[in-house]
């Protein structure tokens, strides 16, 4: 694996906040040397990449990783869980206007929240609520919606991704949490299986590619 590669992908906040935060020139100055980079690279591995930065025979597993789930891919895989997940209030969203403004928005990713063979939508009614609540607050934001509801899916989608990558591919959530910086993400709330399908569908376009 390529530290080089790594470490410039990271965000920079993974390397410490406030006091204990090393400035640009110095990570840049780090990041130039063997010995910076190796620095560097435990500090991560003693926190946020304990499992991507792990001693293994393979390291090619953790460069195919890398590869194949770059930050477009990755972005667009987490939008899609975000939008998924947000389907119960799209779903109900019914007025013509808001209906008209999500379709211009989300082109196939409202057709995504629409499908019920990826999932039923099917959640409980707190969850529900606070769906509907915010999905209501960017409808009701003055501009272009696009600007409201993409952070608001894609800080879903990451949870989601989390949570289930946390199980299933732990090396795939830590590497996906280190391409943002540090933040409080929303409960998530999709099953297993609609998390599978959408993953499982931006992997096969990724080993196409």
């Amino acid at each position: 694996m390529s530290l080089q590669i790594l470490l410039a992908e990271v965000d920079p906040a993974w390397h410490g906040r406030g006091a204990d935060a090393p400035d640009a020139d110095l990570r840049a100055r780090a990041a130039g040397s063997a010995l910076g980079r190796r620095l560097l690279a435990r500090a991560l591995a003693d926190g946020p990449a304990v499992r991507l930065l792990a001693p293994s025979p393979d390291a090619a597993s953790t460069r195919t990783l890398m590869r194949r789930w770059n930050r477009r891919r990755l972005a667009a895989l987490q939008r899609d869980l975000g939008t998924l997940a947000y389907a119960p209030a799209i779903r109900a969203e019914i007025g013509r206007e808001p209906v008209r403004r999500l379709k211009a928005a989300l082109g196939n990713g409202y057709l995504l929240a629409l499908d019920r063979s990826v999932w039923d939508g099917k959640a409980d009614g707190a969850v529900q609520a606070q769906l509907a609540a915010a999905l209501a607050d960017v409808l009701g934001r003055p501009g272009e919606l696009e600007a409201a509801l993409f952070p608001l899916l894609d800080l879903q989608g990451r949870a989601e991704l989390q949570a289930w990558a946390a199980q299933r591919d732990p090396a795939l959530a830590e590497w996906a949490r280190l391409l943002d910086p540090p933040a409080d993400l929303p409960p998530a709330h999709l099953p297993e299986k609609p998390v599978l399908v959408v993953h499982t569908h931006h992997q096969s376009r990724a080993v196409a590619a």
